[in-house]
């Protein structure tokens, strides 16, 4: 399976794409250390080692410049409605879908992603308590692309990992860290063949080795005779 599934328009159901690249999301609480991680792998897979892919590297909010300007509107600004912040997101992330993130799969390049779905559903569904509907308004508005692997990167919470200088919805985010920190391997629990759960209280190279391996697992063409060991592996 590459490049994400999409609905069906016969049954609602969600199936593979056509796309020849592959989509890689980071998901878990602020401070695991998902900017490092996102950087190491997008620089393994442009080398000689990663088959010298083509790679672009993005996040939610703000992966475009209309998603900057949103970003600045959550993040930075007054007070925002649950239910209007929950739009916001997802009027986001359809315009960073249909603008970057598929045209870059359809042309083979390997996305990987800071937070998409998964961090709606657990802080604004989960820990804002707004419900399922927050990952079905999602869904219509990137026509039900979902990543081919999902990396959870988790870990216990950790004041002193977090930056000191925090935006509201970080702020808002680290009072729930245990409760969001439920949800994402909850999350992981419902579709273990598209998430990979990775120890992130270990060193970075080791992280960024389980990392490696989860994503060659699923990566066609390039594990095979690598010796790759399994991706939980310490």
């Amino acid at each position: 399976m590459e490049g994400g599934l999409s609905r069906s328009e016969a049954n609602g159901r969600f199936v593979p794409m056509a796309n020849a690249g592959f989509w890689v999301v980071f998901e878990g609480a602020d401070g695991v250390g998902k900017t490092t991680q996102i950087d190491l792998l997008a620089g393994y897979l442009r080398g000689p080692a990663g088959g010298g892919r083509d790679v672009l590297t993005t996040r939610e909010p703000g992966g475009t410049p209309l998603g900057v300007e949103l970003r600045q509107a959550i993040m930075h600004g007054d007070h925002v409605a649950p239910r209007a912040e929950a739009l916001l997101y997802a009027a986001d992330r359809a315009h960073h879908i249909a603008t970057l993130v598929r045209p870059a799969l359809e042309a083979g390049a390997v996305v990987v992603q800071d937070r998409y779905l998964d961090s709606s559903v657990v802080y604004q569904g989960g820990a804002r308590g707004l419900g399922d509907e927050v990952e079905r308004i999602s869904m219509w508005a990137t026509e039900g692309l979902l990543p081919d692997l999902t990396i959870v990167l988790d870990m216990a919470p950790d004041a002193a990992r977090v930056s000191r200088d925090l935006d509201r919805v970080e702020r808002e985010t680290i009072a729930k860290a245990a409760q969001m920190r439920a949800g994402f391997l909850a999350r992981a629990d419902l579709d273990p063949g598209r998430y990979a759960v990775v120890d992130a209280a270990r060193s970075i190279d080791t992280v960024h080795g389980s990392v490696v391996a989860a994503v060659l697992e699923r990566l066609p063409g390039l594990a095979a005779g690598m010796g790759i060991e399994p991706w939980g592996t310490p």
